[in-house]
């Protein structure tokens, strides 16, 4: 109970500091406007990003996530016997299947 005491405390400080600190942007904060300032940004420059970098990106993200996965497991490999065992050869298998995958699928070649 001591516990959801200090955290809803904490809720109502920052929630406090948060109310205080928009209520004096809106007070002290320039209000000055101009057709120029209203007008939405644009930097000009047009660029277009292959595909191929967003593939490597989300392939990264799937390899990268699963390290967090394998990284606990391998401390307490011991301690959880065959079934985490089997569980975790069944999910490095259809990682390595993704892996496949996506090199016959040519994205990871860079022509």
């Amino acid at each position: 109970m001591h516990d959801y005491v200090a955290l809803t405390l904490m809720a109502i400080i920052v929630g406090g500091l948060v109310g205080a600190i928009i209520w004096l942007n809106s007070v002290l904060g320039p209000k000055s406007t101009s057709p120029i300032k209203e007008e939405p940004f644009e930097t000009g420059v047009r660029s277009h990003i292959p595909v191929k970098f967003y593939l490597v990106a989300l392939l990264f993200v799937v390899f990268d996530v699963e390290l967090t996965f394998l990284f606990p497991w391998g401390i307490v490999f011991r301690e959880l016997g065959w079934p985490a065992f089997l569980s975790m050869t069944l999910f490095l298998s259809l990682l390595f299947l993704t892996l496949i995958y996506a090199w016959k699928k040519g994205v990871l070649s860079w022509k």
